[in-house]
């Protein structure tokens, strides 16, 4: 895939690019492709509806009785912190960090989280190349792919 397909579908309207489309073009597009799509005005758009669909797709059966913060800090130009809080059966999504303690901070490049939000790459293989950093509680983060529906790349 090129940068210029690539590209142009997230430009044109990122929101009416279902799930399973976006796990295809980032499982087609190379790191590169990947990083010249992830710079200004598009990146903070792709962010924004990747984290405005996150609580959609938030499975409360899975939950059980789980209150936790999770902080996602994805690195690049500049760092964009946004938090899920996970808290009697329901999920919301905040951008920006808030005061609280978060249980789980997961820290990674924007290739990094768009493959791992669309499926594309294993977590477990992320972490142990460092391409994914964790703090904090190590058993949540394990378990974050049964609590969200994430596509399967």
């Amino acid at each position: 895939m090129t940068e210029t397909d690539l590209e142009s579908l997230l430009a044109r309207d990122f929101a009416s690019v279902t799930p399973e489309e976006f796990a295809a073009l980032v499982r087609n597009a190379s790191r590169g492709d990947i990083e010249r799509v992830m710079r200004g005005e598009l990146r903070t758009r792709v962010l924004a509806e990747i984290f405005g669909r996150l609580a959609g797709q938030f499975r409360a059966e899975e939950a059980g009785g789980l209150t936790a913060l999770i902080r996602w800090e994805i690195t690049g130009d500049p760092v964009v912190v946004y938090e899920t809080a996970i808290a009697d059966s329901a999920c919301t999504v905040t951008e920006g960090p808030s005061d609280a303690d978060a249980r789980t901070v997961l820290t990674m490049g924007d290739a990094e989280f768009l493959k791992l939000v669309s499926g594309t790459s294993a977590p477990v293989a992320m972490f142990m190349t460092r391409r994914l950093k964790v703090t904090g509680d190590m058993g949540l983060a394990s378990g974050l792919t049964r609590l969200f529906e994430i596509p399967r790349g």
